[in-house]
């Protein structure tokens, strides 16, 4: 079992090579600076920290887009000690305030605003949730908040990092999953090592090869990207917006020999290679999953020379398969690749019992990376049994040794990697007041890989559309894309005996109405 913790990783890492260079991306505040540079501002905005309040153990959520900022406040807070809780920068206020409350967040780090969205619902939302001392605003601060760039600014002579230990708490990242409200995923130090050690010994990197970091915080994979960028050398060019242009130009201008990212951020970049002739050979390592990815996507990059691949990983269990550049072809574009080193996979069927050798069943997994169990004590023990997570996910095991994903028990929908609670979508359909009932599913989309697709059974001389839809979501507070891209109008919902609605022939339906 691994020892140390993320404090210990990031301090030894950046003082064995502080010039490793960081590149921000951004339209609005574009960067370059070092990892020593970022570790010298985060260990002042700690030293702020711990003079508000924030101690061990504390958790400190934090939304904002992939900035200085937001690289320095998550080492900041490991540094104090406390817990990081990353928020998609997406989420709107009403998901920002459920997961604060839920969280038992001290404090929050938010932006003044994001993608022109201001913070000032969010903090309207924040007013009333006991415990929640400090309001940490990135920008032009507003009355009650403090001032990020105040914490940078902080003195911090003789700072010493807080005593943890691998066990400890340090990342509690929320994810929706089969219940309409996501729940809080916590991982120790030893766990978030535990993942960067086998993503090492299963395809190190040189360490001069360029990295191209695309997933927001908020997402397992977005905080993975942070660590990455401190503890392995290598410049991070990183992307506050996604923009598959500058994606494209950036791989081409700092050589960039690593990526990864969902299916719409590898096609988008592909499509600008083809369209303006851009050389991309030098991406000998693309990792694309958390949507179902079209075997065709993959073999299309082989021809731009781009060595791309499946992986399958959660929130849960950050990487459980992948492939890797020196895969076969019909391995990389097909499979999920195989188990990741230190994890150990069962495929069972509904009873629990293991299925014959390449017969489809529900996935099992164990590994030094596993999650230590929700914030709800009831999940985990739904989720988890003998120390086995049941990933509600179905798949099969080839005579290699590759995994591939065949379905998922889990109801949700993967919009552009974005996981999206179908109930979550139905709960907020059904306070409209057209509306009588509702279920919602995943239409299958080239670009997106699902989008999300609401039968509705309107009400005596009601009307709902598109239009409807847009308004009632935004006034919900949601993210945007929660809100219903297609909507199909039923007289009824086809129902099982016991009247669960049968989602899977609404699924079939799909094809009969474009």
């Amino acid at each position: 079992m691994l020892t140390g913790t993320v404090c210990d990783e990031i301090t030894a890492a950046v003082r064995a090579a502080p010039d490793t260079r960081v590149v921000i991306n951004s339209d609005t505040a574009p960067d370059s600076t070092t990892v020593g540079e970022l570790f010298d501002e985060s260990s002042r905005v700690a030293a702020g920290l711990r003079a508000l309040g924030v101690g061990p153990g504390d958790v400190v959520a934090v939304q904002l887009p992939n900035r200085r900022e937001c690289f320095t406040a998550h080492a900041a807070i490991w540094l104090c000690g406390a817990v990081v809780l990353p928020i998609v920068p997406i989420y709107g206020p009403a998901e920002v305030a459920f997961i604060a409350r839920q969280s038992g967040a001290k404090a929050i780090v938010l932006a003044r605003s994001i993608r022109n969205r201001d913070a000032g619902p969010t903090l309207t939302a924040l007013a009333d949730i006991p415990g929640l001392d400090l309001v940490i605003l990135a920008g032009d601060p507003l009355p009650g908040t403090v001032s990020y760039r105040e914490l940078t600014d902080s003195a911090a002579p003789g700072f010493a990092p807080a005593a943890t230990t691998a066990r400890d708490r340090c990342l509690l990242v929320y994810t929706s999953g089969t219940t309409a409200q996501p729940k809080g995923v916590q991982h120790s130090h030893a766990g978030l090592l535990g993942e960067m050690a086998s993503m090492d010994e299963m395809r190190g990197h040189p360490s001069e090869t360029p990295m191209l970091s695309v997933f927001p915080a908020g997402h397992i994979a977005g905080t993975l990207g942070i660590l990455r960028m401190f503890c392995r050398a290598g410049t991070t060019v990183t992307m506050d917006a996604w923009n598959p242009e500058q994606a494209a130009r950036l791989i081409a201008k700092y050589g960039v020999g690593s990526s990864a990212g969902a299916p719409i951020h590898l096609g988008g970049i592909l499509d600008v290679a083809q369209r303006d002739g851009l050389d991309l050979s030098c991406l000998a390592e693309y990792t694309t999953g958390a949507a179902g990815v079209a075997g065709a996507l993959i073999r299309r990059a082989a021809d731009f020379g781009i060595g791309a691949f499946r992986c399958y990983g959660s929130s849960e269990h950050p990487t459980i398969s992948s492939g890797r550049p020196e895969d076969p072809l019909d391995k990389r574009a097909d499979t999920d690749g195989r188990i990741t080193p230190g994890t150990e996979v069962r495929i069972v069927d509904d009873d629990g019992r293991d299925v014959e050798a390449g017969a489809p069943g529900e996935i099992w997994t164990r590994g030094p990376e596993l999650f230590d169990g929700y914030t709800d004590p009831r999940h985990t023990r739904a989720a988890l049994a003998d120390g086995w997570f049941r990933t509600g996910d179905v798949g099969r095991l080839d005579t290699d040794g590759y995994l591939t994903i065949t379905d998922r028990k889990k109801d949700i929908i993967v919009r552009g990697g974005e996981n999206i609670s179908s109930k979550e979508v139905e709960d907020v359909l059904s306070t409209h007041p057209a509306i009588a009932e509702a279920a919602a599913v995943g239409a299958a989309d080239e670009t997106y890989g699902e989008r999300v697709c609401a039968f509705v059974v309107v009400r005596d001389g009601g009307h709902f559309d598109l239009a409807a839809a847009a308004a009632h979501f935004t006034a919900a507070g949601l993210a945007r894309q929660k809100t219903p891209e297609r909507i199909v109008i039923v007289p009824e919902l086809p129902r099982t005996a016991s009247g669960k609605v049968q989602k899977h022939v609404l699924r079939e339906r799909l094809g009969e109405h474009h």
